[in-house]
């Protein structure tokens, strides 16, 4: 059959007469392909309630179709495009770095842009990065919230990320909900006035539902994002395309086992980490390098879905059908979260592939981070004084370093 179609193809192009109608043809069934597959709305799952409803009311776009970029709406074209993009992203000056000395040695980060906005009772959005990610790899995406909303952006480094050394023998692919507090305290004294929102990205959005579900009605942070979740990280590696499986565990090794080796090597496990395989072997070897005495000890810690239905603040959650890295098999083990979740809406997109969401045809832009945008501006006015948490006590063991 494929022969047969390539060689009336063939022969149309070959006969003028015929050329027009084998190209009109073509056009049609891809834009038919394109708007059955591609350009759909998103599926959305809530429990209707007030707040959620003017929530939606403030995010037009996930009540329209989402229009991925024609000529890239494949899911590896996708996440192709969006590396590209990153990569030649103009540079950004952070406006300060404020390096965070930890009560047990270790060093986190927290970068700033737009500190000049950041007045009274004037929110402050916080971006937990991918897996390897930090302020310098999320420059765009940095730049890019900070136009949206007006609002300033504070990026948290996780321990041996960016610049900053591993100065203890452990790290976390997700990070450490305590690191995390610390961060988020050290926000609150720089702005003790402001709504905190937050937007987890993959790896992050696993560290932010963490610690949502841990903090509970004592989270420092009003609402959340978390775009491309894994879910479960008892069975979420296992399930990631294997290409991209393969990419993941190369670059986990070097960017913790190989550019930490001299604080890490000592460490049990740290030479069957190193070989690693597969995303999966990494985690499940590398307990002991991430500060747990086992394997199910880690998971009872990371675990987000441990904790998720504990959330008690307002959660946007983005994924895409065809997530290679995040796939929709975790989703819908965990839909019910809904249930448990009145606050929590849970946008499922045709295409987008993982946190790429690319829209437009010249010059493609994020859907991703104008449907947060739009959530975040919906949520703040939605809650109006109530967005602004308590004051929080003051870290005792917490010392800050701004570097310029």
């Amino acid at each position: 059959m494929a022969a047969l179609a390539a060689g009336a193809g063939l022969l149309a192009w070959r006969e003028p007469a015929l050329r027009g109608a084998a190209i009109l043809a073509v056009v049609t069934l891809f834009g038919a392909h394109y708007l059955l597959t591609a350009a759909r709305r998103p599926t959305l799952y809530y429990q209707r309630s007030p707040l959620v409803e003017q929530i939606l009311a403030g995010c037009p776009s996930l009540g329209r179709r989402f229009w991925p970029t024609p000529w890239c709406f494949n899911r590896h074209l996708q996440v192709a495009l969006l590396s590209y993009r990153e990569e030649h992203q103009p540079p950004l000056s952070f406006d300060r770095t404020d390096r965070l000395h930890l009560a047990d040695g270790g060093i986190v980060s927290v970068e700033w842009l737009g500190l000049t906005r950041c007045t009274e009772a004037a929110p402050v959005v916080v971006v937990l990065p991918t897996l390897c990610g930090d302020g310098h790899s999320l420059r765009g995406f940095a730049r890019e919230m900070a136009v949206r909303l007006g609002w300033c952006v504070a990026i948290l480094n996780r321990r041996g990320h960016a610049d900053l050394p591993l100065t203890t023998p452990r790290f976390n692919m997700f990070g450490s909900t305590d690191d995390l507090r610390a961060q988020l305290r050290h926000i609150r004294e720089q702005a003790p006035s402001s709504p905190l929102y937050a937007i987890g990205l993959s790896a992050g959005s696993g560290l932010l539902v963490r610690y949502l579900g841990e903090e509970g009605e004592q989270a420092l942070v009003t609402a959340g994002v978390a775009l491309c979740p894994g879910y479960d990280t008892t069975r979420a590696f296992t399930r990631v395309h294997r290409a991209y499986d393969r990419y993941l565990v190369r670059i986990l090794r070097e960017h913790f086992l190989e550019r930490h080796q001299a604080a890490l090597q000592s460490v049990a496990g740290y030479t069957e980490t190193l070989a690693s395989r597969s995303v999966a072997e990494f985690q499940e070897r590398g307990f002991r390098l991430f500060g747990f005495s086992s394997l199910a000890e880690y998971h009872r810690q990371t675990n987000p879905m441990e904790v998720m239905h504990d959330v008690r603040v307002p959660v946007l959650v983005l994924n895409a059908e065809d997530d290679p890295v995040c796939v929709v098999e975790n989703l819908r083990e965990h839909l019910g979260v809904v249930d448990a979740l009145p606050e929590t809406i849970i946008a499922l997109t045709a295409r987008g592939s993982h946190g790429a969401f690319l829209e437009g045809v010249l010059r493609p832009t994020s859907w991703a981070c104008r449907v947060i945008a739009e959530h975040l501006t919906a949520v703040h006015a939605a809650l109006g004084e109530a967005a602004t948490p308590p004051a929080p006590a003051r870290i005792v063991a917490l010392s800050a370093s701004a570097v310029t």
